[in-house]
């Protein structure tokens, strides 16, 4: 069982469209997640330094390639210039922090985790006495991105693109740019659809991939802990997505993950668990039909999950792309 669907990012870069996410797993359970998925078949590795578990997910790069279990060639990394580095002072700095911490030479796409920057600390974001957060006011976005260019040039990265930022902001880059973003990394499923940003994208033939494609409890958890209180819809429990899933003798999350891919869109589902890694990258063996695919795309009613409110006060930043 393997990812048999590729997305050509335009400079010669294939990515697999299945790939697995990483968000804030601990470093054993990613660890096991991780020798699980690439058992699995699984390639495309999606990581950042925010979810703090990239040395874990370097011992087992490297013991499975130093095992010849895979080889570079045939995996996929992905990782992320974090907040607190958004500025081209970071852009090097950062990259290389994940390099080192992933065992690695290079990356294969390095993107901007957010449009919106703040200060550089050796730990968690600086925070006003109200808890609010501390933020960088000066986000560049063109100086940044000539440094992320920059990081193509050295070779540390194969392809740059961007994560969580708006059509007016990724605009900006396309005018502004000697190497073009490929990749935009957005929360996307059937209650958040981005019809209008998927086509600006494809139009400007910049691949997308979909975060939270299932949802995400463990940004709920976050939002509980913020304060912040949304009866968010299961997206697994569907009713539609449940009929859709039984005609094809397929789980809800196939149905969820196979919608995506027919979409023209990557995906990156997190699971930790065996049986649902397994099933997740089991979608390549059927296709919806357009009644089904229409009947989905109807359930489109601008729910985000991850809207950033665990960061208290961010929606100040002028570069907050909501």
């Amino acid at each position: 069982m393997a990812c048999t669907k590729f997305f050509n990012l335009g400079n010669g870069v294939k990515m697999p469209a299945l790939g697995i996410g990483t968000w804030r797993a601990p470093d054993d359970e990613v660890e096991a997640a991780l020798n699980l998925a690439l058992e699995a078949g699984y390639r495309h590795i999606d990581c950042a330094p925010v979810y703090l578990n990239e040395k874990a997910i370097g011992r087992v790069l490297k013991s499975w390639l130093d095992s010849n279990r895979v080889t570079r060639e045939e995996l996929f990394i992905v990782t992320k210039l974090p907040p607190l580095g958004n500025r081209p002072s970071g852009v090097e700095k950062w990259l290389r922090n994940s390099l080192a911490d992933l065992q690695l030479d290079y990356i294969d796409l390095y993107l901007i985790h957010t449009p919106f920057g703040v200060p550089e600390t050796d730990g968690d974001f600086k925070r006003e006495a109200d808890g609010s957060v501390v933020l960088d006011l000066e986000t560049d976005h063109i100086a940044t991105w000539k440094k992320m260019e920059h990081m193509v040039e050295l070779g540390l990265a194969k392809a740059i693109g961007v994560s969580n930022f708006n059509k007016q902001q990724i605009q900006r880059l396309l005018d502004n740019s000697t190497i073009k973003p490929v990749n935009l990394q957005i929360e996307l499923h059937i209650y958040l659809q981005q019809n209008e940003l998927v086509d600006f994208c494809k139009r400007n033939k910049i691949v997308i991939t979909a975060y939270a494609p299932l949802g995400s409890k463990g940004i709920a958890a976050l939002d509980k802990m913020a304060g912040v209180e949304r009866n968010l819809p299961d997206l697994m429990e569907n009713s539609e997505v449940l009929r859709i899933a039984e005609a094809h003798g397929k789980t809800a999350a196939q149905i969820l993950l196979r919608w995506i891919l027919q979409r023209g869109v990557a995906t990156i589902p997190k699971s930790t668990n065996p049986q649902r890694l397994k099933q997740n990258i089991d979608v390549f063996d059927f296709e919806l039909t357009q009644s089904e695919m229409e009947a989905l795309a109807k359930l489109d009613s601008g729910v985000r999950v991850c809207n950033f409110e665990f960061f208290k006060g961010v929606n100040k930043h002028p570069e907050f792309p909501w």
